[in-house]
């Protein structure tokens, strides 16, 4: 019986990322970029499975929700209305003696407990009173001053700065009324969105979970305003936490944070977030706010458009109100690499294992020769690794003995590995190895097909 150990520091996380081919630093041989990473081959696989999964559990098999790709590049307009040019910034806070930023309203509250978010004054007052940068133990502090998220380019055939997307929503929200009249949606429906979106955070950190460069899931779901709305607001909480689930976390490891009213958007009726306890701590992994009208009444003013809605069984006319589910993509994917990251004592040893779903796992199957300097047991096992692919992610290993070709699988996350060795020349059949048990089965190579078809269903 193997004896697990889960992961208890980001550190092991970093290095196995990096070391398995998951995630890099970018741009490394140039010295890098501040908190910027490549998804690297599993990576990228990881990546597309979670969207695909969140997609199918949220678009595909809902009939009241579809999906756009709006640009990242949005009419400046856009972004007066939703008030991000205005009002979308951090409290940033210098230390004098080691030169180090910090994010002003963190580093008050990691110092004295003590929540003073949107109190510019009140921060700099308790910082210069004595507080000691965690850095280099001085108390040498600027003042505490707003900094804006917004990172802001230009475009040569327009007059002013251009921003990249904060989030998604503004894409959604600009494109509503061509929504409303193209397709045939009824209330309630939703836009569901996937893509990048840019905040120029003061302080990027904790690995992927914090980047200025991210992408987001995201849903605006479009209600009726006298909607019994918290029913439905429950439920989407309750679907929010499946899906983390069903990439890997455990239910034990997710809690759910209600924003004061103190500290609400003056918009929000309600906001919660979902919380994964990841080896730093806990850290928002969802969001879900009640909008109310704010977004479309405010985009109506400033565009001068109708952006109402007609119900045609009720003839009333109405501006639509707004639940926003909404998840970081890189947060989910840090969350099944935490989730699934075990370090396990064997009796013959130690193995790390990436205890992914199946669904989640970058390679579904590994196909290996018993031995690379034998032709016909490496013609064989391509053939098997062809035929194989067209149905799964597959990946040939001839590199290394069997037992160490399984231990790089396993940290890999493969459900299942094949090998091919002189009986499966004889009668036709191949060692099939299961990662979470690490039994072995003899399957017909002409039954493979089926065989993983119904494991990894």
């Amino acid at each position: 019986m193997a004896e697990e150990k889960k992961v208890t520091k980001m550190e092991d996380i970093v290095s196995f990322c990096k070391r398995r081919g998951f995630i890099f630093p970018t741009s490394e041989i140039y010295g890098g970029l501040a908190n910027s990473y490549s998804y690297g081959p599993y990576g990228t696989e990881l990546k597309n499975n979670i969207k695909k999964m969140w997609w199918k559990k949220f678009v595909q098999k809902r009939e009241d929700i579809i999906g756009m790709d709006g640009p990242i590049l949005l009419n400046t307009k856009l972004w007066e209305a939703s008030g991000h040019i205005s009002g979308f910034n951090d409290a940033s806070v210098d230390c004098k003696n080691c030169n180090k930023r910090f994010r002003a309203d963190h580093i008050v509250k990691e110092l004295t407990g003590e929540d003073m978010e949107g109190e510019l004054e009140k921060m700099t007052k308790t910082l210069q009173a004595g507080l000691k940068c965690p850095e280099c133990g001085k108390s040498d502090w600027t003042e505490v001053r707003n900094m804006s998220q917004m990172f802001q380019t230009e475009m040569n055939s327009v007059d002013g700065p251009i921003y990249l997307r904060p989030e998604t929503a503004g894409a959604i929200f600009s494109d509503y009324k061509n929504v409303i009249d193209s397709m045939r949606v009824k209330i309630p429906f939703g836009i569901a969105q996937i893509g990048k979106a840019f905040r120029n955070e003061i302080v990027a950190r904790n690995f992927i979970f914090r980047i200025r460069e991210f992408e987001q899931m995201e849903i605006e779901y479009f209600i009726e305003p006298e909607t019994k709305w918290e029913p439905l607001f429950e439920k989407w909480l309750d679907e929010q936490e499946e899906f983390a689930i069903s990439i890997g976390a455990k239910k034990e490891d997710l809690r759910r944070y209600e924003h004061p009213k103190a500290k609400l958007s003056h918009y929000s009726k309600k906001t919660i977030d979902t919380e994964y306890n990841f080896p730093f701590g806990f850290g928002e992994l969802f969001g879900l706010a009640h909008r109310g009208d704010f977004d479309l009444t405010q985009h109506s003013k400033f565009s001068g458009q109708k952006l109402d809605y007609f119900d045609a069984t009720t003839n009333k006319r109405y501006t639509p109100h707004v639940l926003e589910p909404t998840v970081g993509l890189d947060r989910l994917i840090l969350t099944a690499i935490c989730a699934g990251y075990t370090e396990e004592k064997l009796e013959d040893g130690e193995r790390i294992v990436m205890k992914f779903p199946k669904a989640v796992a970058p390679i579904k199957v590994a196909v290996f020769p018993l031995m690379k300097n034998k032709p016909e047991l490496v013609a064989k096992a391509k053939e098997i690794f062809q035929n194989l692919s067209e149905d799964f992610m597959c990946e040939f290993d001839d590199n290394g003995n069997v037992g160490k070709r399984y231990r790089r699988q396993d940290e890999i996350g493969t459900p299942y590995c094949v090998t091919v060795d002189f009986d499966s020349l004889e009668d036709g059949t191949v060692t099939v190895r299961d990662r979470d048990t690490m039994q072995q089965e003899r399957i017909k190579i002409d039954e493979l097909g089926k065989y993983f078809g119904e494991k990894l269903k």
